[in-house]
């Protein structure tokens, strides 16, 4: 039911995301003896208690109204994060937060049945824990919560269900992320809500929609432990008697965090199809071999993150129902010529990436190329001949020896979504586009370039960029974009690392219609010595980069003015910009610029390599602005 009655006036009103729930818990308290906004920006229990709050106004003022009343605030703050929503329940002080509990519990108890097993399925993540969409989506499928129907894909109805879950703001953006509007990759789950929920009794928990139950703290031995699902937390003891006495005869997924122990593997597990071991540690090769051999049925194993794992045996040959196979930053650098048996491969993430420690040291490069080989090279085995059900690869390396056959093989790939490439380079450019030209379904193409003289990375003419590309990553470029690139209609994000960007290149870049995401990696200053971006024509400034978003610029070397037109990035919400090697960026007047910005970040800039600050001071948007180092959350330009 609808205040309106027409569906243009009908409006999603969201949760408040992390920025717009601190100005209002700021504005609350602000004329508060005992608050300031550095407090409030720099104390990690506070913001840790604003983020509970799930972006509910009603819910955050009450925090608010408790807090600053006192001159020992911090005590409160680290008492109501303390058994959050038990507080919030039974303190006299919070009685006007009655009829949100009770809204709460009339809003999950109405919803639908499949969609309340998809809100369930959240609390196997903690509370403030990074969600990965495809991580989701590909669960999801595995265990059949996403299924194929007449008109789409499995993948197409995890989309759309999880899409519901945003709009409703049972997953919202992490914090220090602030475009709400863009397909982002990382979520958290509701604050609120997700304590809310855990906090429920057993004849009410949601989690009974799906049989889920955790391992947490100190838990005694009871044969009352079973289910479905089974969530291994950071917190819990590791206490191999209390894992022994549980029934594992119906589990369907197996999730850890924290510390690996061999014994979470048992040769009961004969049902399960999800085993998510990301970024758990303590995992070795050993451990790997065992649960290969003993679950069979698995259809979901991430490792990602694992780093001391270093090979996958030939018995993952035997996972002949295995859809999703992640080992993105582990220590494996080829895989096994058994993978060609896994025929319902769907998901094949690989390699990983390392950072520099410090970026000035060789020569103003702030990352070094992923280092792996590619899965083809294993005993000259061409397997993704045979793996027709891909949908996601990367990163292959195509330079190697046998490279042009692995080029030929991709053509087979046809049900390709995401695709990365390295090694691409003089030699074999042609092959490079005639084996991705008709790949329909692409959105997601990665390439890392292979410099030479006057790199164009020119596409032949009998060849055609994928009709549906909405992510390219370009990385080695030398000093000119390929003409191909204009006709890139469909872009919504690009990363670039060129050596050189003319002023042509800018206003190719400019006019893309679609393009929301733009992130830089320049090096040598243009021959101008500066980025302009501003379009002129007949002496009048255009409109220009219309739909951007979120622009990074990450200068390598030397130094480089930029400035912007007042009709350009008119829609820009965060800039980020970092200087490396002794570099230096200037920017020009930003009074006049930037119509809708929010935040501004500087990304491990000594001091004197940016003069952005006194840019901003009078800026009419009064931006937030905010220091960054670069950490697992700061990714290109900064960070490959």
């Amino acid at each position: 039911m609808h205040c309106a009655d027409r569906k243009e006036l009908v409006f999603n009103v969201k949760a408040l995301d992390i920025l717009a729930s601190i100005d209002l818990f700021t504005n609350k308290v602000q004329k508060s003896l005992y608050f300031s906004v550095d407090q409030i920006e720099r104390n990690q229990e506070l913001r840790e208690l604003i983020s509970k709050c799930g972006g509910l106004p009603k819910v955050i003022v009450a925090m608010a109204d408790y807090a600053q009343s006192v001159f020992d605030w911090h005590a409160r703050v680290c008492i109501l994060n303390n058994m959050f929503i038990h507080n919030l329940e039974n303190r006299p002080q919070f009685a006007s937060l009655h009829g949100v509990f009770s809204w709460m519990h009339s809003y999950l108890a109405a919803l639908p049945k499949y969609l309340k097993q998809h809100v369930a399925y959240l609390l196997i993540f903690p509370g403030n824990s990074i969600i990965r969409r495809r991580r989701l989506l590909m669960r999801w499928i595995a265990e059949g919560y996403s299924t194929d129907s007449e008109f789409d894909t499995a993948v197409e109805n995890g989309e759309e269900i999880f899409t519901k879950l945003v709009k409703l703001s049972m997953l919202q953006l992490p914090q220090d992320t602030t475009i709400w509007n863009l397909r982002m990759s990382h979520y958290t789950v509701n604050g609120f809500m997700h304590k809310y929920m855990i906090s429920r009794p057993e004849e009410e928990n949601i989690a009974a929609a799906i049989e889920l139950f955790s391992l947490v703290g100190t838990c005694s031995s009871t044969s009352q432990r079973r289910g479905r699902h089974l969530v291994i937390e950071e917190s819990w003891e590791r206490d191999s008697i209390v894992f022994e006495s549980i029934d594992f005869s119906r589990l369907r997924s197996l999730t850890v965090f924290g510390e690996w122990r061999r014994f979470f593997i048992s040769a009961s597990m004969k049902v399960l199809r999800v085993l998510d071991l990301e970024n758990a540690s303590g995992m070795r090769n050993k451990d790997v071999q065992m649960m290969l051999k003993l679950l069979p049925r698995l259809k979901f194993l991430s490792l990602r993150g694992c780093s001391e794992v270093t090979y996958l045996p030939n018995s993952l040959g035997d996972l002949r129902q295995l859809q999703t196979l992640d080992i993105r930053q582990t220590s494996i650098f080829s895989l096994p010529a058994s993978i060609t048996k896994l025929k319902k491969l769907q998901y094949l993430r690989v390699g990983t990436t390392f950072p520099l420690k410090n970026p000035s040291s060789a020569g103003g490069a702030v990352f070094k190329l992923p280092k792996l080989r590619t899965c083809c090279q294993v005993a000259g085995v061409k397997v993704e001949s045979v793996l027709t059900a891909l949908h996601t690869l990367g990163v292959v390396n195509v330079s190697v020896s046998g490279g042009a056959a692995i080029l030929k093989e991709f053509m087979d790939l046809t049900q390709l979504r995401k695709l990365g490439v390295s090694g691409v380079g003089k030699s074999n450019i042609k092959e490079f586009w005639s084996a991705v030209s008709n790949h329909s379904h692409l959105h997601s193409l990665s390439v890392w370039h292979i410099k030479y003289r006057d790199s164009l990375f020119k596409m032949p003419n009998e060849c055609s960029l994928p009709k549906r590309l909405q992510s390219l990553k370009l990385y080695g470029l030398a000093e000119k974009l390929p003409g191909w690139m204009r006709q890139l209609v469909t872009l919504r994000k690009l990363n670039l690392d060129i050596d050189i960007l003319s002023q042509e290149d800018i206003e190719i870049l400019g006019i893309l219609p679609e393009l929301c995401i733009l992130r830089l990696r320049v090096k040598p200053p243009p021959p101008s010595g500066r980025l302009n971006f501003c379009l002129t024509t007949a002496g009048a400034e255009d409109r220009f980069y219309n739909k951007v978003k979120l622009l990074e610029i990450a200068c390598c070397s030397s130094s480089i003015d930029v400035s912007f037109g007042s009709l350009s990035m008119q829609r820009l919400e965060l800039l980020r910009v970092g200087c490396f090697g002794g570099s230096v960026l200037k920017f020009a007047d930003l009074r006049h610029c930037f119509c809708e910005l929010k935040e501004v970040h500087i990304v491990h800039s000594p001091d004197g390599a940016l003069d952005l600050e006194d840019k901003l001071i009078d800026h009419p948007r009064q931006p937030t602005l905010k220091h960054l180092e670069m950490t697992s959350a700061v990714q290109f330009p900064f960070r490959a």
